[in-house]
């Protein structure tokens, strides 16, 4: 049986009034991917006091300092040892089993930098940490080659891609298709992610959510695990699901295809069976120059 592991990028923007957040996210989620360590060497005072905030069968995944990703590279120097110390001492503290690396599309793994990685990967030692490597650059046959030698886990956002080969693990970093991560996925985006997941054969699919509605697509996706169905994004269906969702933060007067733009990465109810994104229903609006919410409402409703 498939075991997942299933969370978002971090815990901060998980609130619950009255209590401490890593604890009310802990008690809804199995797993984390800590985003701290990307841009911060933390006190080991402070990863001993998370690891005791959540129960024993909790994972976390720990994201590599930027450090050694964006400035330094995967090259066999002292300096690039420095920060791999650290972040594998971290893992353990931890108890986490996935150290994650995402390098930028800037960083061109071209012969001499694949050669470099190779004998950088060659030399350190991951006791017994699996190594997840996001690689935002092409990645040529012989950067995969490298990849599977070091049995690195290839992370991929399954919502636009399938990994380059297949492993025990499969660990997925999901953002979606907007643009500076705002994007809630549908439902039928969610099956597909599944399904994806699924077909890679894994033992262990480790999911961790990124974006603007990271928390609900992560607890959607849990419950569609659990129970087969997926639960609603608002209170309404239809028109009114619309309303709801563009009265959080929409600022009129605003054109179609300005609404189409801001709002329709948004997710709305159409029936209580399913959800679509907002730009689906306000694609059907003619356009213009809408001076308030209602006048979108009263749009919308003459499609309907």
């Amino acid at each position: 049986m498939t075991e997942y592991l299933v969370g978002t990028g971090g815990w901060a923007y998980f609130k619950v009034p009255n209590k401490p957040g890593l604890k009310a996210y802990s008690d809804l989620f199995n797993f984390v991917e800590v985003n701290y360590t990307f841009y911060e060497y933390p006190d080991t005072r402070v990863l001993e006091r998370w690891r005791r905030t959540v129960p024993e069968d909790f994972t976390f995944a720990m994201r590599c300092h930027k450090d050694l990703t964006h400035e330094i590279g995967l090259k066999p120097v002292d300096e690039a040892y420095a920060v791999w110390g650290k972040m594998i001492a971290h893992c353990r503290v931890l108890k986490s089993p996935f150290l994650v690396l995402e390098t930028p599309a800037s960083y061109i793994f071209d012969r001499q930098a694949v050669d470099e990685s190779r004998d950088f990967l060659s030399s350190v030692s991951h006791e017994g940490i699996k190594v997840v490597w996001e690689v935002r650059s092409p990645k040529s046959p012989e950067l995969v080659n490298l990849m599977r030698d070091y049995d690195v886990v290839n992370s991929v956002d399954l919502s636009s891609e399938e990994p380059s080969y297949t492993q025990d693990v499969s660990y997925s970093r999901l953002f979606g298709k907007g643009k500076h991560n705002a994007y809630q996925f549908t439902d039928e985006e969610l099956v597909e992610i599944d399904e994806k997941a699924l077909k890679t054969g894994a033992k262990i699919v480790a999911m961790s959510y990124h974006g603007i509605r990271m928390n609900s697509d992560a607890l959607r996706f849990m419950r569609y695990k659990k129970t087969g169905n997926f639960p609603a994004v608002t209170s309404f269906t239809g028109v009114q699901s619309a309303r709801a969702v563009l009265s959080e933060d929409a600022v009129f007067p605003s054109s179609r295809n300005a609404l189409i733009e801001d709002q329709g990465w948004k997710v709305v109810d159409a029936t209580p069976q399913k959800r679509v994104h907002l730009s689906e229903m306000l694609s059907k609006i003619p356009e213009g120059i809408y001076g308030s919410l209602d006048d979108v409402v009263c749009a919308l409703e003459a499609t309907a």
